[in-house]
């Protein structure tokens, strides 16, 4: 069976792709194609792989700008000749043509939230320039109507989340199986709490880093940042001398922050949340806005959610965490995050896509 993968670019290594690394172990002879492609930012399992940028590759480093385009990149691919095409959706990829008996499932992380969500922050992400967000707005109505005619491309759709699934049904009218994300759960540890709390994020404004920072900013407890993004200079400004940055780091320091902190802390809501069950992993509690995938992912007795997206709620579920600190049942947390497993993922992910053979 010939297979390829569309993932909708190349640019780093985030929780989209995870999945991709877990499809390309999965599927080892897998074709990977991808509008954008910069193989210095990505895994080795990545660039082992062969794979075929669009041609606007050139262009990556301006990719934010270039969305009215990406339609037209994916549908030149030629993807004649394969049995199955994964689409991996966070951005635009399942807009791919395929053959009329290819089989052609889509993973969908989110249907294009600057599409459909289309929040100040979300454009403001993309690009920082007031012309371009006016440009990239004026096409939405256009991109639009494709991304849901292009649904009708895909024979089988799969949500990352509960939360997904209900998104999907919601834009695109169709159903989804839930298949959560791979975590190396088994990787994770707990030690010994240190007095800091964690957020694990990138800098951007829809995270709501900024929320955090004022709220502990206030308050004077510590609070350590690990991860980058545009918005950092205008976060170390507002931040106070107990909220460090400690930047990119590896995986193994991740795994001792998450291991020696308090509690996590997640003020932006997620359409998933793998940082969610890092934390679980470690055995500690999670402190988060109670929106989206991380209300499937944290179980009642290490859960302190909030309504509210302000500096208060925030820090009155704190206090609440402070409360009960002392009876957080670390073992148990690490044993509900095994159903978001590596093996787990692989299991489903089989079922899927090998149900009609």
């Amino acid at each position: 069976m010939r297979v390829a993968i569309v993932h909708y670019w190349l640019l780093g290594m985030r929780g989209g792709e995870k999945v991709l690394e877990a499809l390309c172990r999965l599927l080892p002879d897998a074709d990977i194609f991808t509008l954008f492609y910069d193989p210095d930012r990505v895994s080795p399992l990545i660039r082992s792989r062969r794979v075929k940028a669009s041609f606007l590759t050139p262009l990556r480093r301006y990719y934010q700008s270039l969305l009215p385009l990406m339609p037209l990149a994916l549908e030149h691919f030629d993807l004649r000749g394969y049995d199955l095409v994964i689409s991996s959706e966070s951005g635009p990829a399942k807009g791919v043509i395929t053959g009329p008996e290819t089989r052609h499932v889509c993973y969908c992380h989110t249907p294009m939230r600057y599409l459909w969500d289309l929040y100040p922050e979300y454009l403001h992400e993309w690009t920082r320039s007031r012309v371009k967000r006016a440009l990239i707005a004026a096409t939405v109505p256009r991109l639009r109507k494709w991304d849901l005619a292009t649904a009708a491309r895909v024979d089988d759709f799969v949500a990352n989340s509960e939360n997904v699934r209900g998104r999907i049904a919601r834009i695109y009218g169709r159903d989804s199986v839930v298949v959560h994300p791979p975590v190396a759960v088994g990787t994770f540890r707990n030690e010994q709490a240190e007095d800091y709390f964690l957020m694990v994020s990138e800098l951007v404004p829809y995270k709501r880093v900024d929320t955090a920072v004022r709220a502990f900013s206030k308050s004077g407890r510590r609070l350590r940042i690990a991860g980058d993004g545009p918005e950092f200079a205008r976060l170390r400004k507002l931040a106070a001398k107990n909220v460090e940055f400690c930047g990119r780091v590896s995986d193994e320091e991740l795994r001792g922050l998450y291991a020696r902190s308090r509690a996590f802390v997640m003020p932006g809501e997620e359409d998933f949340g793998i940082t969610a069950v890092e934390a679980i992993a470690s055995g500690k509690a999670v402190i988060a806005l109670g929106r989206g995938g991380v209300c499937e992912i944290v179980p009642e007795e290490g859960a302190f959610f909030y309504e509210s997206p302000d500096e208060e709620s925030l820090e009155t579920a704190v206090r609440r965490f402070e409360a009960a600190e002392a009876a957080i049942p670390a073992a148990q947390l690490q044993t509900a995050a095994a159903r978001f497993s590596e093996a787990e993922f692989d299991r489903k992910i089989r079922e899927v896509l090998y149900k009609h053979e």
